[in-house]
């Protein structure tokens, strides 16, 4: 196949053009093109005035490719992607996935698909009781801390955008869009620049990974938490799980540690077991939340229309004294949502739906915090204490029933305390608390945010408008602790015992945390 670049349509013209685009492009007739399936898809807006989706496109073609290719500068060999699992024979002791968040899942899938039938320990709960948990929550019920935003079925990218972007570009990345889109994600996942699923359609999809797990010969454990390890000369021998019946022992020489970035409890048996682990830089901030027509007009220089997706937006800022600051997980027509995973904290997200029909557009406002910032330098968890420091903070501000602390952006530069909404209505719920936000964060985080929003609201108009609302505090953009682990991806201290994904500190997003499983459980089959 010849992959064809830098083929342009304006908004509303039909992809239907694309197939003599690539015929003038590769000067050949359009009849000699057998199919044509798109590879890419992505928008340029950098001129208002010139507004235009670029596409990559994969063809089929009659003749001698490389004969074509010799006339035509934007195109190239392209092959299928092919992502080839071992069938290996049963072992005894089936090996064993910790967590079913993204790099859980993946890690689960590829050990499913060689045959080695993977037992599943995920603390949360399945994804339909998941749901009804944190909507009634949502709405001022209970908190539950073994499931919510944070644990359960899809870990915590299941209630976010779904967005599939990452800034890595490993070849097992195609196989992760594929799994989605197979397991009933839209198909424009595979081409789309920044491909997002949506949390009401990441919901179902999840679960139908899960079933794809089970029927391998897999088994998933909801509402069994890791509490324990035993070793013997220094490899893994059994875990002590808790389940519903209470604390037992699972046999076991291998295991996939994917316990994603807010397991505090496991990171401190972890630690008290003396797995090697260290702190690592993390951000915290805000949500920043604005009109998303608003949002539109700046970016499209015109109301949006049906021919053009919600704008995003994606933002960087280094400031005259060395710091930065910058924006991550953006959920154009999204809301800010509750993410708490400890009993008497406050924690916020981002969460758009497939559609991103809602009004607001929300994005966290992060500041890059490195191990000597961190008020702990005693031990590897000093950035998790400072979180939950922070956090528990905010649920006293916010009135002690997981509110949340918020404030006007023009408050927030004048220092006052805000005292409602105006334009733009926060959507964060149970609900918010207004508040001074210099009285949540460290001088080292404010000092940053009164700098970043004004220098941020230069490259993108109305980001610092007075009405935009920041909801506080963010703190789980990534983790805050790196478990070590040597070549072949495992313990240095433990045989057997694999560190992976976001919670273990090499993964950030669903995709890199996704592909991150899959090598995990490739070493893994290594060993078998």
């Amino acid at each position: 196949m010849i992959a064809v670049s830098n083929l342009k349509l304006k908004p509303g013209q039909p992809e239907e053009n694309l197939k003599p685009l690539a015929a003038k492009a590769l000067r050949i007739p359009e009849t000699q093109i057998r199919s044509l399936e798109l590879r890419k898809k992505s928008l340029d807006a950098r001129k208002k005035d010139d507004l235009h989706w670029v596409y990559t496109v994969a063809v089929t073609v009659d003749g001698n490719e490389d004969a074509i290719l010799k006339r035509c500068r934007q195109a190239s060999i392209t092959k299928p992607y092919r992502y080839d699992i071992p069938k290996i024979p049963a072992p005894e002791l089936r090996p064993v996935v910790v967590g079913f968040g993204p790099a859980g899942m993946f890690a689960a899938l590829v050990l499913a698909k060689a045959g080695t039938r993977p037992i599943v320990l995920e603390r949360g709960q399945d994804a339909v009781t998941r749901t009804k948990q944190v909507e009634a929550f949502r709405k001022g019920g209970s908190f539950d801390p073994e499931n919510n935003v944070q644990f359960g079925e899809g870990g915590a990218g299941t209630f976010s955008d779904g967005k599939l972007s990452t800034g890595t570009h490993d070849s097992r990345i195609r196989w992760v869009l594929e799994q989605f889109s197979e397991h009933g994600a839209p198909e424009h996942i595979l081409w789309d620049a920044k491909p997002h699923i949506g949390t009401d359609v990441l919901v179902q999809v999840v679960q139908n990974i899960r079933k794809t797990v089970v029927a391998l010969g897999g088994e998933v454990r909801f509402g069994h938490k890791l509490v324990g390890l035993e070793t013997k000369d220094r490899i893994l021998s059994a875990l002590q799980v808790q389940g519903p019946e209470g604390v037992y022992t699972l046999r076991a020489n291998r295991a996939v540690l994917c316990i994603g970035h807010s397991a505090r409890d496991t990171f401190e048996m972890l630690y008290e077991k003396q797995l090697p682990m260290e702190p690592k830089a993390f951000s915290m901030g805000v949500r920043i939340e604005q009109k998303q027509d608003a949002l539109d007009l700046a970016q499209y220089g015109r109301e949006r229309g049906d021919d053009l997706p919600p704008a995003d937006y994606s933002l960087h800022v280094k400031l005259p004294d060395g710091t930065s600051a910058y924006t991550f997980c953006m959920c154009p027509g999204g809301e800010v949502f509750a993410a708490a995973s400890e009993p008497g904290g406050v924690v916020t997200n981002g969460m758009s739906r497939s559609k991103r029909d809602g009004e607001n557009a929300n994005a966290a406002l992060l500041v890059t915090l490195q191990p000597e910032d961190f008020p702990d330098q005693s031990s590897p968890l000093g950035g998790m204490y400072w979180q939950r420091e922070i956090e528990q903070r905010a649920y006293q501000m916010g009135g002690g029933n997981y509110h949340a602390p918020a404030q006007l952006v023009g408050d927030f530069l004048a220092r006052k305390v805000s005292v409602g909404a105006k334009s733009v209505t926060p959507t964060y719920l149970p609900g918010v608390q207004w508040c001074e936000l210099h009285e949540l964060f460290p001088k080292r985080i404010t000092d940053v945010l009164e700098q970043a929003l004004p220098a941020l609201g230069r490259k993108l108009r109305g980001f610092d408008h007075p009405d935009n609302v920041l909801t506080a505090p963010e703190t789980r953009s990534s983790s805050p602790v790196r478990i070590q682990r040597d070549d072949m991806l495992c313990s240095p201290k433990v045989f057997g015992l694999y560190p992976c994904g976001e919670g273990a500190g090499y993964a950030g997003g669903i995709t890199s945390a996704a592909v991150d499983g899959m090598r995990c459980a490739e070493q893994l089959l290594k060993t078998l």
